[in-house]
């Protein structure tokens, strides 16, 4: 095994993986990060550069002395929101199943890094079904601080007691998955839910 298991993690609630190809050696499963958020921001970002340009232009006229001078925020903030754009959509995560060469490659990619794990079938025990305890997200005034709930998991277990994380969503798509990809490893499925 290469790479770390813990490393593909995730907080989220959903991950929603498509099978993005699939023939006799190899099925290729891909989730491309939060596309709404991305194209939010840059949404935002695009609609402020008609603001951003004209001051960026009046304060390389005038300096921050003039009129514009109090306005230096909008090009700044104009440019972290293309920051967090272009990261939402760089973020991509793949899991690859390889008959042919019986291992499974999960790969994380983002704009700053790119993380991978390698898994021979030999080293998988089987496929788990189960229920991760995810949080509800952000506390409003501490009513909410805390609190999980379940969330149906596909998770790969391995001969070391180490657990992966496939994917999370629903229980039959799940369920539809972890008996596809059980019948390409050869490997049992087992469901705690």
């Amino acid at each position: 095994m290469k790479g770390h298991p813990s490393d593909f993690e995730a907080i989220g609630s959903r991950l929603g993986f498509r099978v993005a190809r699939e023939d006799q050696a190899r099925i290729v499963l891909v989730w491309q990060g939060a596309r709404f958020p991305a194209f939010l921001c840059l949404g935002i970002a695009l609609a402020l550069a008609f603001i951003s340009v004209p001051i960026v232009e009046a304060l390389r006229q005038r300096g921050f002395v003039g009129p514009a001078a109090s306005l230096w925020y909008f090009p700044l903030m104009n440019l972290v929101l293309f920051g967090i754009a272009a990261f939402l959509l760089s973020m991509k995560r793949t899991i690859a199943i390889e008959k042919s060469l019986r291992r499974v490659t999960l790969k994380r990619r983002s704009l700053f890094r790119t993380v991978s794990l390698t898994i021979a079938f030999d080293a998988i025990v089987s496929l788990s079904l189960t229920a991760d305890q995810v949080y509800s997200g952000f506390a409003l005034a501490g009513s909410s601080a805390a609190e999980t709930y379940p969330v149906p998991s596909l998770r790969l277990v391995l001969t070391n007691d180490d657990t992966v994380l496939l994917d999370r969503g629903g229980m039959k798509r799940l369920t539809t998955l972890a008996g596809r990809l059980s019948d390409w490893t050869g490997k049992p499925m087992e469901s705690t839910l």
